[in-house]
């Protein structure tokens, strides 16, 4: 077995982020040097970045981040959510 070279990579972010994409990371069971690892390869692979940046508004970012976190409002059945939106 021959030994692979490793580069040390270092960056900031904020405790907060740190802390929640650890959390994100513990459940899928991957430590955060796989998966930023995981985003560098998949980078390379398609020459671009694994995402889609785009510009969004701040009510939709809550929105995604209350539904990820399955807060907010539910409704059991189609008809409940028309009704509250009063269709």
């Amino acid at each position: 077995m021959t030994a692979t070279a490793e580069t040390r990579i270092n960056f900031r972010t904020d405790p907060e982020t740190k802390e929640a994409a650890t959390r994100v990371f513990d459940t899928l069971g991957i430590d955060m040097s796989t998966a930023l690892n995981m985003f560098l390869k998949q980078t390379v692979r398609n020459q671009a970045l694994p995402f889609t940046p785009s510009v969004d508004t701040t009510a939709n970012m809550e929105a995604r981040r209350q539904a990820f976190a399955r807060e907010g409002r539910r409704f059991d059945t189609v008809d409940e959510l028309r009704s509250f939106y009063g269709d």
